[in-house]
């Protein structure tokens, strides 16, 4: 009796697997392969070439292959698809200037649109308690207040810089996160969005440290008390390119994590070639599915953490 339900049981998850490796594959323009039918050519017949496009909205052939599905997933585009709609997004005039509205600038709307439904109930409760989604995130603010904030700005400071960080930190997670449902996609896998919020981070720890010291104070602390005066000219441009180095990592941190593991579940996906093969990239797909969650809530706590540290600095140069 046992070892028919363990097999009911194990034929059912098998199908599901196929199933679901059916529906990813055509969420991804994945198609099992099939035998290449000979099509018959009419003499005179003018040749089609498959892979033109007419315009901007004219129909585009599909690339099913791996560095086609990987192009598709992780690529910014002007066209977003959602179940059955291949929807153009516009452009926006403004000042003579043209802003396209791509798929990242919807998914960075999204993140922010999260961030507001969420985060602004936790502000009417003033000293309430937190039940359900509110407890959860009491959890994570309480954590980067008490372990990240704090620590590297003080309480006097921390209190201060407490809401920018906290939008830093809850942006990032759900822009990380967005990739990880169906029809989604990860803004910070495009080095443009990290690169704005690495300058982001820049600017506030410059403009914090000239308002704390002053011009000339906040560019004498980049050269420490006690060096020769020899050695204050070479140090100078090393101190500041420093600066640069440190915010340039954190922008690509950010970026090439988001995208090499988002970069990895497309290959998975994209090798789902037969049934035979199917359950295999599902199971590959789902492990590092998982693993990229962790991933997404890391590198904001890093991103963070390290924005905190450097802003610390500015601040308390003496430490």
């Amino acid at each position: 009796m046992r070892l028919r339900r363990w097999t009911s049981l194990t034929i059912i998850g098998f199908a599901l697997i196929l199933a679901a490796g059916r529906m990813l594959a055509q969420e991804h323009g994945v198609q099992p392969e099939h035998p290449a039918q000979p099509q018959a050519v009419t003499e005179g017949a003018p040749e089609h070439d498959t892979g033109s496009s007419e315009g901007h909205g004219g129909a585009t052939a599909e690339d099913h292959s791996v560095l086609g599905v990987l192009t598709h997933h992780l690529m910014d585009s002007q066209h977003y698809k959602f179940l059955f709609w291949d929807i153009h997004l516009p452009n926006i005039q403004i000042g003579g200037y043209t802003l396209p509205v791509t798929k990242h600038t919807v998914m960075l709307v999204t993140a922010a649109i999260l961030l507001i439904v969420l985060l602004m109930p936790l502000r009417r409760l003033r000293g309430g308690i937190p039940h359900g989604m509110g407890n959860f995130l009491e959890v994570l603010i309480v954590f980067i207040r008490d372990e990240v904030i704090y620590p590297n700005l003080g309480e006097k400071d921390g209190r201060k810089y407490l809401p920018y960080f906290l939008t830093i930190f809850f942006f990032i997670l759900f822009s990380n996160l967005l990739g990880m449902i169906p029809y989604g996609s990860t803004p910070t896998g495009n080095i443009s969005v990290t690169g704005g919020l690495a300058a982001i981070s820049l600017l506030v720890m410059i403009g914090s440290g000239i308002a704390r010291w002053g011009m000339f104070g906040y560019l004498g602390s980049f050269v420490p008390h006690g060096v020769p005066l020899f050695v204050a000219p070479i140090l100078f441009p090393i101190e500041i390119i420093g600066v640069l180095v440190k915010h340039f990592a954190l922008c690509i941190r950010l970026f090439a994590n988001m995208l090499a593991g988002h970069a990895v579940i497309s290959v998975f996906l994209a090798l789902i070639s037969s049934f035979a093969i199917a359950p295999v990239s599902i199971l590959g797909a789902v492990a590092i599915s998982m693993l990229e969650l962790f991933v997404a809530v890391l590198q904001a706590y890093i991103f963070t953490m390290l924005s905190s540290l450097f802003l610390g600095g500015a601040l308390h140069p003496e430490h």
